[in-house]
């Protein structure tokens, strides 16, 4: 980006030549009072924005109490069962009551407990830990997806907001142009046409900037909502940013994606769920053991105690155990396509991103080096053929609405490069980027 600073001082300086040659003065070009003032005004970091959403987010909130709440769930299912106690008696119709000289009347207590098949518990605590850290990926996903929504909103704010400027100075600049055309007509060294002609280019920049100003005040309006703040909250202009080098070809964002996308990740830990239930629900065939001590009090009589031991026997396998085993392997069958599926849509749109950064590095390349540079010679070349009658107004005039239009586009493009790599970045959970220090944006893989 570092030939962009430049663009308005090869626009300006042939502006301010000829308006300063033709007695119609005002500078165009920025006072020193002006930059150090635009210098000094506080800026939107981008960083500091996409800490400040990842905190206050109530989705991300909302999720990471899910993963608390299912944490504290393992040491649930990996409980014994509870005991139970009973009481009765027998014998006698009054509650608790013993009927004298009747050997077989009593009261007492029951206290069973269940013992589940070995290993029982500790699969199903396995289970439940596997929905723990598939709920810490869905975090992880959400967090992910509002940084790279963040950054986007921010990346078109900047647009926008550079849009504006060049926009500005763009009208700004054809007004003075109008001008000159205005008292080179009164004396007769120009058409009429070319003052109107003038005059429906800033009308039509005036509709363009109202335009831009609306859509400036949408993406401010998207990043006050990720604020959690007003949308009408006023925001500070977007700081300067930067092209990056992509560190990795494409292949290796494969792998980066295989191994950290998030709903590949859950998908996984959706499989091992799975797997663990199937050798669950094959432990099913093995019965549970309960033992349960009795304590009776009998009237005259010397108090009785008893064990009793006693098992579930799984006739009904056929319609529960058997078809339970069957319900788990089709969970692992289902949870193996899902991130199957999940891979190829993330290599999709890593591809489409890729592409997208790709296309965008090209223009940014071109527009810097190549159209920018020539179109300002052209621009140049036909001022001066302006103020000796060989170039026309309106050829000028395009010529100056080129150089200027191609500032617009240079920003979309960087936005947009920035936009696809964080995409990625999301996709792939990894800072794919470095610095760059040249302004070139030439990258491993392309």
């Amino acid at each position: 980006m570092n030939a962009l600073p430049h663009f308005a001082a090869k626009v300006l300086l042939p502006v301010s030549i000829l308006m300063t040659g033709l007695h119609l003065g005002a500078q165009v070009s920025e006072t020193p009072d002006t930059a150090a003032s635009q210098a000094n005004q506080p800026t939107l970091q981008l960083d500091e924005l996409v800490k400040q959403a990842l905190a206050k987010n109530p989705e991300a909130q909302s999720v990471e109490h899910t993963v608390q709440a299912l944490t504290h769930r393992v040491p649930q299912v990996q409980a014994q069962p509870d005991p139970t106690i009973a009481v009765g008696w027998a014998g006698s119709p009054i509650p608790f009551k013993t009927m004298p000289g009747d050997a077989s009347s009593y009261r007492g207590v029951t206290v069973t407990q269940q013992f589940p098949v070995a290993g029982k518990l500790k699969l199903q605590g396995a289970m439940a830990q596997r929905d723990v850290e598939a709920a810490q990926t869905d975090y992880e996903a959400i967090r992910r997806r509002i940084a790279a929504e963040v950054k986007a909103a921010y990346y078109d704010y900047f647009y926008y907001d550079k849009a504006i400027q060049a926009t500005n100075q763009n009208k700004d600049l054809l007004e003075k142009l109008s001008k000159i055309a205005e008292a080179q007509y009164r004396v007769g060294k120009a058409m009429q046409q070319d003052v109107l002609r003038s005059q429906v280019e800033i009308s039509m920049l005036t509709e363009k900037l109202t335009e831009l100003e609306q859509q400036k005040a949408t993406a401010q309006a998207r990043i006050n909502a990720y604020l959690q703040q007003s949308l009408e909250t006023p925001l500070a202009p977007a700081a300067e940013i930067e092209p990056a080098l992509i560190r990795y070809s494409l292949e290796e964002l494969y792998d980066l994606s295989v191994a950290n996308d998030t709903a590949a990740n859950r998908a996984q830990k959706m499989i091992e769920r799975s797997q663990i239930g199937v050798t669950l629900a094959q432990k099913q065939y093995r019965p549970d053991v309960s033992v349960s001590y009795m304590y009776q009090q009998r009237t005259d009589q010397q108090d009785m105690n008893g064990v009793t031991f006693s098992v579930n026997i799984p006739v009904f396998y056929r319609s529960k155990q058997r078809q339970a085993v069957t319900e788990a392997m089709q969970d692992v069958l289902s949870a193996e396509k899902m991130r199957e599926n999940r891979l190829n849509e993330v290599r999709f749109e890593l591809k489409q991103n890729y592409l997208a950064a790709k296309a965008a590095d090209r223009l940014i390349n071109l527009y810097s080096k190549g159209i920018v540079p020539q179109s300002s010679l052209a621009l140049e070349s036909s001022m001066a053929g302006y103020q000796v009658g060989k170039v026309d107004f309106l050829s000028m005039l395009a010529n100056f609405s080129t150089v200027l239009n191609y500032e617009t586009d240079y920003y979309r493009q960087l936005a947009d490069y920035l936009t696809a790599i964080a995409r990625m970045e999301s996709l792939t959970g990894t800072d794919i980027t470095t610095p760059v220090t040249d302004g070139t944006v030439a990258r491993k893989g392309f």
